[in-house]
């Protein structure tokens, strides 16, 4: 590896210092720092309303921040937004499927889009056990199919960066075996990952953010955060 390379890899994936946001006079974020390393898993926990997908709509490059400044792969946001969009995967509560064309049409839409060829469009049907219904339009598949073509498309273009918001819901347990390797910790892939099951959540995490009222609770690694806390961010 060259030097150039090792500097690139000893890089955080994402730097957050003092992000803030706002809508109209209500504060969602407030002042929220820290740093997650490539490779590495972020979980973000609270109730909802807390401030978690407005944070991942930031780094989705969706909404800007109002203070403070947020860095991914080394480029700052929003001024860089562009050079990392293509490096991003989002899978969040809307699929971001067309209803009227098929699974393998959609993937191909997308696929296109980030100049990816379609032998990866047939990959990743096969990883996610689409291959059989791929060609049958989205509007008729079951909401468990839906999230497998869903996991397909946000890792379709091999993203640097995964941000996942309640990645599994709507799977059964054999889907989610299915899509592990996809998104799962074991994928290697830097991850920012949101749950109602914090408990799960902490299983997969390096790094915890506990959010309350959009102001950081806890920053740190889950062995840091107790039952006590946790309960609290909920209550």
């Amino acid at each position: 590896m060259t030097a150039a390379a090792d500097a690139a890899a000893a890089e955080p994936a994402i730097v957050l210092a003092g992000l803030s946001r706002y809508f109209g006079e209500r504060t969602v974020l407030r002042e929220v720092s820290l740093e997650l390393p490539a490779g590495q898993t972020l979980a973000v926990l609270g109730r909802n309303g807390a401030g978690k997908s407005t944070l991942l709509r930031i780094l989705a490059t969706l909404l800007r921040p109002h203070g403070g400044t947020v860095t991914l792969l080394g480029e700052q946001l929003p001024r860089r937004a562009w050079a990392v969009r293509g490096r991003i995967g989002l899978l969040g509560h809307e699929p971001l499927l067309y209803r009227d064309l098929t699974g393998r049409e959609n993937l191909t839409y997308h696929a296109r889009l980030h100049r990816v060829g379609p032998d990866r469009v047939e990959q990743v049907l096969a990883a996610v056990g689409m291959e059989r219904r791929a060609d049958d339009p989205v509007r008729s598949l079951s909401r468990g199919m839906v999230q497998r073509l869903t996991v397909a498309r946000a890792v379709l273009h091999e993203p640097s960066i995964l941000l996942l918001d309640e990645p599994r819901s709507n799977l059964d347990p054999a889907a989610g075996e299915l899509v592990e390797p996809l998104i799962g910790r074991s994928s290697g892939i830097t991850r920012v990952l949101t749950s109602h099951d914090p408990q799960a959540a902490l299983a997969e995490a390096d790094l915890v953010l506990a959010l309350n009222a959009g102001r950081a609770a806890y920053v740190g690694p889950p062995s840091g955060i107790d039952e006590a806390t946790i309960k609290a961010l909920y209550a």
